[in-house]
């Protein structure tokens, strides 16, 4: 465990402790704030695959060690894009009415933000330090179920369990690209598949045949009204 500290301390001062200003002299012309956007810039045209310090240099006009003067490596700098990128979490809206629809919003927003940013979905797994938006994301999906009547860690499970889904939408999303939505291209391949072999099928033959087009890319709001669902009917039990 101490060596994890170890190893995550660069990324908790970068991440949750105020830069030093300086006492005197002019204002510096780099600041982390640049840093993560024009970062932020490069993985959204072209992957975080296509992140290094020299390139981020070059975009910014500084050299790659000025940089390190900021950040002192790679690891350092995804933890800063990822708290930039999600973004702070969106408003409590006091006209929503309960924690179904603020839950239902939170999750909407969220997987825009993977959307919007497809490299996250590769820079948010695994053990890591979280900055203070991306545990904002967690704390206002957390207050939404206060007063529930479930336990802290079914809370926790919650909203592990929404953002599961949220990323699960996002990584057919990406997967697809521009061409369309990703079950309407599963649709016209298995389209294709029922034509020949459909006979060996014939469940899968018949959901596809009665399925409109309406009813396709809908798997988002599907899942979330069925965890929410599921939700609701473990709290109607802890209420009574």
């Amino acid at each position: 465990m101490s060596d994890e500290r170890d190893e995550w301390a660069e990324t908790v001062r970068i991440l949750w402790e105020p830069p030093a200003k300086p006492r005197r002299g002019p204002k510096p012309a780099l600041s982390l704030d640049r840093i993560a956007r024009a970062a932020v810039e490069i993985a959204d045209a072209e992957g975080l695959t296509a992140l290094s310090m020299q390139r981020l240099a070059e975009l910014i006009g500084f050299t790659k060690m000025s940089l390190y003067r900021y950040v002192p490596g790679r690891a350092e700098l995804v933890a800063l894009m990822v708290d930039t990128a999600i973004g702070e979490a969106p408003p409590e809206d006091a006209g929503r009415d309960g924690w179904r629809d603020r839950l239902a919003a939170w999750s909407h927003r969220l997987v825009t933000v993977f959307q919007e940013h497809p490299w996250l979905l590769d820079a948010t797994i695994g053990a890591r330090v979280m900055g203070p938006r991306e545990l904002g994301w967690m704390e206002r999906a957390l207050a939404a179920l206060d007063g529930t009547g479930l336990s802290g860690a079914e809370r926790m499970d919650a909203v592990v369990l929404l953002t599961s889904h949220v990323r699960g939408i996002a990584q057919q999303s990406r997967a697809a690209g521009p061409a369309g939505g990703p079950e309407r291209q599963l649709a016209a391949v298995l389209g294709r598949l029922m034509d020949e072999h459909g006979e060996r099928y014939p469940a899968l033959g018949a959901a596809l045949a009665s399925a409109t087009p309406g009813e396709q890319d809908q798997a988002l709001e599907f899942g979330l009204q069925r965890i929410l669902d599921g939700l609701e009917a473990l709290i109607a039990r802890r209420t009574g």
